[in-house]
């Protein structure tokens, strides 16, 4: 799928939502191709990478007492029972139920990285992403990190990638619902994915780009 014809010369921003300078990004990686199939495949993977997959239930042979006969095989007219804790019977054990496993695949790297870069020509085909020079605060202020995100106009859902994360920054972010911060070396397809814009330093989306060649 190919998206509206992309510009790849993108205004950079200072903490005040003022223009700094520009960036121009490589035409060759972001042309505008958008891969929804692979977008859904990666993103099943990393959701499936997730999974803590403790989900446990008792068979007939975990669950405590049944070891007696309930009653003799023949003669009483009634259907035949080896044990009270068979799946069919009250307390009995659980047929064909979760056990604890593993659901973590992995795709090619090659496919992960294409999926990237999809997500990202989506995102700038919608003007939402925003380069920043860099994010720095004095202090820990959600305050002051509120308005940094205020002044570039960010609405909805917001992927913050820095370059270097720092104590103050991930002080002042950790408590705005709708933010997620992370260093650019981290990043993948399903971050992007499931954010609504993205605040990305200079200097972090530079060695994205690079990443992504």
């Amino acid at each position: 799928m190919i998206m509206e014809k992309i510009n790849t010369k993108l205004q950079v921003y200072d903490l005040k939502g003022k223009p700094a300078g520009t960036i121009e990004l490589d035409k060759e990686i972001f042309d505008g191709r958008v891969n929804m199939t692979l977008l859904y495949e990666v993103k099943k993977m990393y959701e499936a990478n997730a999974r803590q997959g403790n989900a446990s239930t008792k068979t007939r042979s975990e669950v405590s007492g049944g070891g007696k006969k309930p009653w003799r095989q023949k003669g009483t007219g009634r259907a035949r029972f080896g044990s009270s804790r068979n799946p069919l019977w009250r307390h009995g054990g659980v047929a064909f139920g979760p056990k604890p496993r593993d659901y973590s695949y992995s795709m090619p790297k090659k496919a992960r990285k294409k999926a990237l870069v999809s997500v990202l020509n989506a995102r700038l085909s919608e003007n939402m992403i925003k380069p920043v020079v860099k994010l720095e605060l004095e202090k820990p202020r959600t305050r002051e990190f509120k308005a940094i995100l205020d002044n570039l106009k960010v609405e909805g859902k917001a992927l913050v990638v820095v370059d270097d994360l720092t104590g103050e920054v991930a002080l002042s972010a950790r408590n705005i619902s709708n933010v997620s911060l992370m260093e650019g070396r981290n990043v993948n397809a399903r971050d992007v994915l499931l954010n609504e814009s993205v605040v990305i330093e200079k200097e972090a989306l530079e060695k994205l780009s690079e990443r992504l060649k």
